[in-house]
């Protein structure tokens, strides 16, 4: 990279402690031959696409803060109470036993995401991933405040420990771990509530021992990941970007080398040499350290940086801007792109179609759930009059205000008595209650095994819950040679 040495970095050369390397296709630029890490400094870039991932990245860093603050419906905006196995979702409620809807959250993230790639490339890592947001937009600025832009990093880094040294870093890895624990916290408080987690962080710490000891780790780790690790999770652990090649095809939005306008390099005003000057800035600003004109690599993030260092390049010695850009492979090498191919086309079914069916499951979803189980132990019971079958109902009320409930007996081939449950089951909000339902049927009527409902009904007649159960019993035949008079367990 051209950049002028300092006495300090060429003292670190001279100690075998390199400043920068020179990024090369088959080796990962961070990691040196040793197998030690090398740190990166990325330098400041300013530009169209920088000022738009940067307004994105507040707004996001925006949202992930002010949501545990709006109350909708009498709940935060998103609240995973898991302790009362209680989701909150923008007003709407989802108890423990919706959970199988999360399927198509799941689902439908991914196919997004397959989607968007396929598309768009890894714009998700360079835009909206909270590893690229939290660590471009909050630590490496706060970073370059403490310590300065790229160059003087690097000095500090080469030069001795001086009271300056140690003060610099000990200011910022204490602004690390303050904003570690800020985030820590919030993350907290999409589980337990901003009220409660005030609470929690009043008290003695063995009052909530669980929720001290998971902000104590959480803290560490993204410490740990963002004072040292970086962009190692995005080489190392992110399983992404080693997706992306299955994703991603020569038609997918990519950033890219424009070789046929900037080969040869060559310095400004050399004859017969491209519009690269090879001046190394889209290097040097890189934020994974890779040289964007060795091609597509699986460390390119899609921030754009590139891009933006290089437009200003290209403006200042008076060459059109795009000689790094957003663009297909097809397009680099003079083709036409095509957005419609089967890949997308695919994609988009499958999300669509995912989109169609989440939409239904929600329309299913009521502010109450019923869940019928037999009770453990015999199945069933036979005495001198009656086949008796119990059960467990269990009753959710996913309402902030207590609700009534009626419950009633439907589909059975034969007259069914019933104990339990008989009058409005009041519960109360946001609770649930396990109620016995006994199920008899005389031994003259039972005709063998049979399917009913138990129905329930809020007290309004807003909605009905219905759940199949079998009632069994011995065989008919068997049960006329028994006889009456003998209560047994089958």
């Amino acid at each position: 990279m051209n950049e002028t040495s300092s006495p300090a970095e060429a003292r670190a050369k001279s100690s075998g402690r390199p400043t920068f390397r020179r990024p090369e296709r088959d080796s990962v630029t961070t990691i040196q031959a040793d197998g030690s890490r090398f740190f990166l400094h990325p330098s400041d870039v300013r530009g169209v696409f920088t000022r738009a991932r940067r307004w994105s990245g507040w707004l996001l860093i925006a949202l992930y803060l002010v949501l545990p603050w709006i109350p909708v419906g009498g709940y935060p905006a998103v609240l995973l109470d898991v302790a009362a196995r209680r989701f909150h979702f923008f007003g709407l409620t989802l108890a423990i036993q919706d959970t199988w809807l999360l399927f198509f959250g799941i689902t439908g993230l991914g196919f997004s995401l397959f989607l968007i790639t396929a598309l768009l490339g890894r714009v998700w890592c360079g835009w909206a991933c909270p590893q690229t947001v939290f660590l471009d937009h909050v630590f490496r600025r706060v970073e370059r405040w403490l310590e300065g832009d790229a160059i003087a990093r690097r000095q500090l880094d080469a030069s001795r420990w001086t009271s300056v040294k140690i003060v610099r870093r000990g200011a910022k890895q204490f602004a690390f771990i303050l904003l570690s624990g800020v985030i820590a916290h919030l993350f907290l408080a999409y589980f337990v509530s901003i009220p409660r987690l005030w609470g929690m962080m009043g008290a003695s710490p063995g009052d909530h021992w669980a929720s001290f000891v998971f902000i104590f780790i959480f803290t560490a780790v993204l410490y740990f990941n963002f004072a040292w690790f970086r962009e190692q999770l995005c080489i190392v652990l992110c399983p992404y970007g080693r997706l992306q090649s299955a994703l991603i095809d020569d038609h997918s939005l990519v950033i890219g080398y424009d070789a046929r306008r900037g080969e040869p390099r060559g310095k400004l005003h050399a004859p017969a040499a491209g519009a690269c000057i090879d001046c190394n800035r889209c290097v040097q600003v890189c934020p994974t350290g890779i040289d964007i004109r060795q091609g597509l690599q699986i460390e390119c993030i899609g921030c754009a940086a590139c891009i933006d260092a290089c437009d200003d390049v290209m403006t200042r010695v008076g060459r059109p801007r795009g000689l790094i850009r957003y663009d297909s492979l097809t397009a680099f090498a003079g083709g036409v792109t095509r957005w419609l191919r089967p890949r997308t086309l695919v994609y988009a079914a499958l999300l669509l179609a995912g989109a169609a069916v989440a939409a239904w499951a929600l329309s299913t979803v009521r502010p109450a759930n019923i869940g019928v189980t037999r009770m453990t132990g015999a199945p069933y019971f036979v005495d001198a009059r009656t086949v008796r079958n119990q059960f467990l109902v269990r009753l959710v009320n996913k309402r902030d205000v207590p609700a009534r409930f009626i419950i009633a007996l439907s589909g059975a081939p034969v007259p069914v008595e019933r104990e339990g449950l008989d009058g409005a089951v009041e519960i109360g909000p946001m609770a649930e209650e396990v109620r016995p339902l006994i199920l008899q049927v005389t031994r003259t009527d039972y005709v063998g095994s049979f399917v009913l409902t138990v129905n329930v009904t809020d007290e309004a007649g807003t909605f009905t819950l219905a759940r199949e159960v079998e009632f069994i019993g011995p065989d008919p035949v068997l049960l006329g040679i028994q006889g009456g008079g003998h209560e047994g367990e089958k």
